[in-house]
């Protein structure tokens, strides 16, 4: 019963997706007597967590006393922008609670476990663990090893290219390879992940705006690599939209919604950009060419996921697609493109 409980915890959890970062996705289930009583998710950065939503859903509240608090991930132990989810817990005498995994963040990290079984409740870990930490891969990415979640991204050829060799007149268009269902997706991706990353020649080839246009939901962080900010202002990553990061090696400012940070270009750029998206709090970034930018970060092994797209067409020269090595875990058919994902053995 258990597995079934947990499930429900993670269906609800990823509701939440792209609206909670940094905080983790998290859903919640209140049973008694093998029928669900209460259920909640994370809904919004800052506000009410799982725990606290799924007891306020309870119609009956005298009922908790003989409830089990099924959660996706440990209840927090530490003040927040909200009070700990396991003073509430213990307040409401909730006698037993099943928890997917463990929270990796140093306030929580085995100390919301503790205070409950303080109190004297039984508490069952590791319920799905697996599927629990899948669902938070990038929170987990985030706080273990102190960087964020990095999915490559790019649209190859049949014959295995990005794009063809452009000469100026060319600039300002991306070249399409894929149809149109993988551009939703695109946009989707990018809904729910923190930052999208471009080198220079991209933005300056493609005039890309980095936004989810075709997909509801919030646009990411657009960043841009711009060693000598020779970059034209004109370009729609600086349309103020969104906020902007600019990579460069000549001034640290901000200026509205775009601000320029100075880094090393004798240094590899890919953990350079990580460690400041870090201390930003943004747990997950696209990587979305040119091929310079994604063979730097898959030469530095600095990678989680690889999202291939592969349209129907030849373009027989050009720009070769990068190579990447990992385990497929997923191949999907949108219409006639092909969408390949890799996962890096770490």
């Amino acid at each position: 019963m258990n597995e079934k409980y947990m499930s429900r915890c993670i269906e609800l959890a990823r509701l939440g997706a792209g609206s909670v970062a940094p905080n983790p996705m998290v859903g919640c289930v209140i049973v008694c007597q093998e029928k669900i009583i209460g259920e909640g998710f994370h809904q919004k950065y800052g506000e009410a967590h799982a725990e606290v939503n799924a007891i306020h859903a309870v119609s009956q509240p005298e009922l908790l006393k003989e409830s089990t608090l099924y959660v996706s991930l440990e209840p927090c132990a530490h003040f927040g922008l909200t009070p700990p989810c396991s003073d509430l817990i213990v307040e409401k005498q909730i006698p037993k609670v099943v928890i997917g995994t463990i929270d990796p963040f140093s306030e929580v990290a085995g100390k919301g476990i503790e205070k409950l079984r303080k109190a004297g409740i039984e508490v069952e870990v590791g319920i799905l663990e697996k599927e629990c930490r899948e669902l938070n891969k990038r929170f987990f990415t985030f706080h273990e090893k102190k960087r964020p979640f990095v999915i490559l991204k790019w649209a190859q050829t049949l014959d295995g290219f990005i794009d063809i060799d452009r000469n100026r007149e060319n600039f300002g268009q991306p070249t399409w390879i894929t149809g149109d269902l993988a551009l939703r997706l695109v946009h989707k991706i990018r809904s729910e992940e923190g930052a999208v990353l471009v080198g220079t020649n991209t933005a300056e080839k493609d005039n890309p705006s980095l936004t989810v246009r075709h997909w509801a939901g919030n646009n990411p962080v657009r960043v841009v690599l711009d060693k000598n900010l020779r970059l034209s202002p004109a370009l729609n990553l600086f349309d103020e939209t969104s906020k902007t990061l600019v990579f460069n090696e000549k001034k640290n400012e901000t200026n509205n919604k775009t601000e320029w940070i100075k880094i090393d270009f004798e240094r590899e750029i890919p953990a350079q950009i990580l460690e400041a998206l870090y201390h930003l709090k943004i747990i997950s970034v696209i990587v979305e060419g040119g091929k310079q930018l994604l063979e730097s970060f898959i030469r530095q092994n600095l990678w989680d996921e690889a999202h291939v797209f592969i349209g129907n067409k030849f373009f027989y020269n050009g720009i070769s697609a990068p190579k990447i090595q990992g385990k497929i875990s997923k191949s999907e058919l949108l219409e006639n493109d092909w969408l390949k994902v890799f996962i890096h053995d770490h």
